[in-house]
C-alpha cells in the first residue's frame, strides 16, 4: 500500500493557496477544474516531497463546513483493489462505495474517517460482486 494524499475542502482558493503555498511553503503541483461537477481539485506538496500531497477540493457552490466536514478522506494506492475489499469485508468492514469500475472504492475507519482506495496502474476489469453492488451509507 502506498500513501497518496489527504483531501480537505476549502471555501476560498486564493486564501487557501496563500496559506498553504506562501505561508507553509507548499508548491502547487496540479490543478483540475471540473465545470460539469462544479468543483476544482488542487494538489500541493512540499518542494522536496512531491509524493506527500495535500488535495484541496473547492466546490464552486457556496457551502459552510462544520468541523470535520471540511476534511475529506485519506487515499491509498493498492495492488489489488478487489482482494483488499474482499479482505476488509471479511473483517466486517462495510464497502461504502464498491470498486464497480475496478479502480476506486471508499470505506470508513472505526472512527468514521473516509478512506479512498485506488487501484495501482490501470483499472481491473469489472467483476462481481463489485460491479453490481450498490453504495452503502455515505463516503
Amino acid at each position: 500500500m502506498k500513501y497518496l494524499h489527504t483531501m480537505v475542502r476549502v471555501r476560498d482558493i486564493e486564501q487557501s493557496l496563500a496559506f498553504y503555498c506562501d505561508g507553509l511553503g507548499l508548491t502547487l503541483i496540479k490543478r483540475n477544474d471540473y465545470p460539469e461537477g462544479r468543483f476544482s481539485l488542487l494538489f500541493l506538496a512540499p518542494p522536496d516531497q512531491p509524493e506527500a500531497q495535500l488535495e484541496l477540493t473547492y466546490n464552486w457552490d457556496p457551502e459552510m463546513y462544520s468541523e470535520g466536514r471540511n476534511f475529506g478522506h485519506l487515499a491509498y494506492e493498492v495492488e489489488d483493489i478487489y482482494a483488499l475489499c474482499e479482505h476488509l469485508q471479511s473483517m466486517g468492514v462495510t464497502i461504502n462505495r464498491p470498486p464497480r469500475d475496478g479502480h476506486m472504492a471508499f470505506i470508513r475507519s472505526p472512527d468514521n474517517i473516509s478512506i479512498e482506495l485506488l487501484q495501482k496502474g490501470e483499472a481491473l476489469p469489472a467483476a462481481e460482486p463489485w460491479a453490481s453492488m450498490p453504495n452503502t451509507g455515505h463516503w
